[in-house]
């Protein structure tokens, strides 16, 4: 019988867990309590929330794709 082959590998799956992991942490990183109608929360200005979470998450996003398109290099199979 022939082994099946995957179009992904290890490496690509560890790399698409990882970009997932990072997209995560930066929703986490968003997250907060929001502003009601009676108070403003000037906290959802914060740094953290419109400058450090979604660069977090677009590096999370570029390291999927990164995870989808690496492909990994043959090895030789002998005839």
């Amino acid at each position: 019988m022939k082994k099946t082959e995957f179009a992904f590998s290890r490496i690509n799956f560890l790399l698409l867990a990882a970009g997932m992991a990072v997209i995560i942490i930066g929703f986490i990183l968003m997250s907060g309590s929001g502003s009601t109608e009676t108070e403003f929360n000037p906290e959802i200005f914060s740094a953290m929330r419109i400058k450090v979470a979604p660069v977090v998450c677009f590096i999370g996003f570029v390291s999927i794709i990164g995870g989808i398109m690496y492909k990994p290099k043959d090895k030789e199979v002998k005839s």
